[in-house]
């Protein structure tokens, strides 16, 4: 299997995902303000909308967008560990964050990532709004180690990537205690850290 990704984008989750599960895959690196790949192809030409991730299967076809790729990934791998048995609540449960996760919490970054139609005002209305919805999923993590309970699953791989981009964006987690505590200890993870670092990120 092939991943496209870039570096922390939200194809870090299927990327961890890949080594959780012991997957032997190649990583495919996309420029993704050039849509171009290291050798110049056009990345259009993968993913007529651009965006990352894509996972390529060995028999050529190819997945797009992230939660279904990882609940791909954890059912070839029977992994129910990282995604609970079909038709067994623990699974919709994962499926729920998933959702929330995509939903919620993806989208609502996208306009502190430099977008020009928006002034500081507008920035700061679309952050303000952001930290309460991570505020309220740092409460929904109080004494638990992740968003289910005990076991990390494809749900914590996404939420950790996404978390992650408040610093980018230098977004204050200080009112978000769990989910700062969420983060540090994700990012202890051995096959996190290895994906991490394959991507350059530490």
């Amino acid at each position: 299997m092939k991943l496209y990704f870039a570096p922390g984008a939200c194809s870090l989750a299927p990327h961890i995902i890949l080594r959780e599960v012991n997957a032997r895959f190649t990583l495919e690196r996309v420029d993704v303000r050039s849509h171009k790949l290291g050798d110049g192809t056009d990345y259009y030409t993968i993913n007529p909308r651009g965006s990352v991730p894509v996972l390529e299967l060995d028999g050529g076809e190819r997945l797009t967008e992230g939660p279904v790729i990882c609940q791909y990934i954890a059912e070839q791998a029977g992994n129910t560990q990282l995604l609970p048995a079909a038709g067994t609540l623990p699974r919709y449960r994962v499926a729920e964050w998933q959702n929330y996760v995509t939903s919620e919490l993806h989208k609502s970054f996208s306009p502190l990532f430099g977008s020009p139609a928006l002034d500081e005002h507008g920035k700061s209305a679309f952050a303000q709004r952001l930290q309460k919805k991570l505020g309220w999923v740092s409460e929904q993590l109080a004494g638990k180690q992740y968003l289910t309970g005990d076991t990390f699953t494809v749900a914590d791989a996404y939420l950790f990537v996404v978390g992650n981009w408040s610093k980018v964006v230098k977004l204050d987690l200080e009112q978000a205690p769990n989910l700062t505590a969420f983060l540090a200890r994700v990012a202890e993870r051995p096959l996190v850290k290895e994906a991490m670092r394959a991507e350059g990120l530490i």
